[in-house]
């Protein structure tokens, strides 16, 4: 069996494959400092209630952005499952990177561009709501072609309660109407439809860079919820990162 690890800034996400057939997925909170026998005690019990013991994992391909995790994710890859784990870098994804610095760009990031040209078509926008909101371009030619960056919701979210003493912390939730009547509801709509102004004025300003016909996917855990307001966006795939992964061993394997 493949274990596909993404590993992001906010959640790392777990991913059993068994002949390419996914068999599960896991979601646990990112800690940093993480021990080998923490990711083995959490993995375990999953494992278990499938019906899967960790021996049965041969492989593992890892997409990280947090370089603290590395370290303790291989020693917990050799201590309990027998194998030496794979990390993406930019040296093993098969596309072409268009940018001044291409060591810059994070593997989520490639991963997320590679599976949308092998899954959907290009060119292509992946917004993925993370930690970060991003934007990624694939050009016609299938290249990576870069993107933009904003703070991701909670991220403002957490820096609105905390900056201003009189603000509560709020969950994400679309409002019934733009003017709020109370506090709650008027910090929801700021995020909510000033993170779809945001989300549709950058994707209105590549596609006018890019020209032509561009294929718009949503990634990430917020997704569907901003999807529904953003007629643009043309397809959902909230496992997109984790398809990425298994094209990726898939195609390592052959060489």
């Amino acid at each position: 069996m493949l274990l596909a690890i993404d590993i992001g800034n906010t959640n790392t996400v777990f991913a059993l494959y068994e002949s390419e057939a996914l068999r599960q997925h896991w979601r646990m909170q990112t800690v940093r400092a993480r021990s080998p026998d923490e990711y083995a005690a959490f993995l375990g019990n999953m494992c278990a209630i499938e019906n899967i013991a960790l021996a049965q994992i041969s492989e593992v391909i890892v997409s990280s952005v947090v370089p603290e995790a590395h370290f303790p994710v291989q020693r917990f890859c050799e201590k309990y499952l027998n194998t030496n784990p794979v990390f993406i870098t930019k040296e093993n994804v098969p596309i072409e990177i268009d940018l001044k610095r291409p060591e810059d760009v994070g593997a989520d990031r490639l991963v997320n561009a590679l599976a949308v040209v092998h899954e959907y078509k290009s060119p292509a926008i992946v917004i993925d709501f993370g930690t970060a909101t991003t934007f990624d371009v694939i050009d016609a030619r299938g290249r990576y072609a870069g993107g933009a960056i904003a703070p991701g919701i909670d991220l403002s979210l957490n820096a609105l309660h905390h900056a201003a003493s009189k603000l509560p912390k709020i969950s994400i939730a679309k409002p019934d109407n733009v003017i709020g009547k109370s506090t709650i509801e008027a910090m929801q709509s700021g995020i909510f439809w000033g993170y779809a102004g945001l989300i549709e004025g950058i994707v209105t300003r590549i596609k006018a860079e890019l020209g032509g016909d561009v294929f718009v996917l949503a990634t990430g855990g917020l997704a569907s919820l901003f999807a529904a307001e953003c007629s643009f966006i043309d397809q959902i795939d909230e496992l997109l990162t984790l398809k990425g992964l298994l094209l990726i061993h898939k195609k390592l394997k052959a060489y």
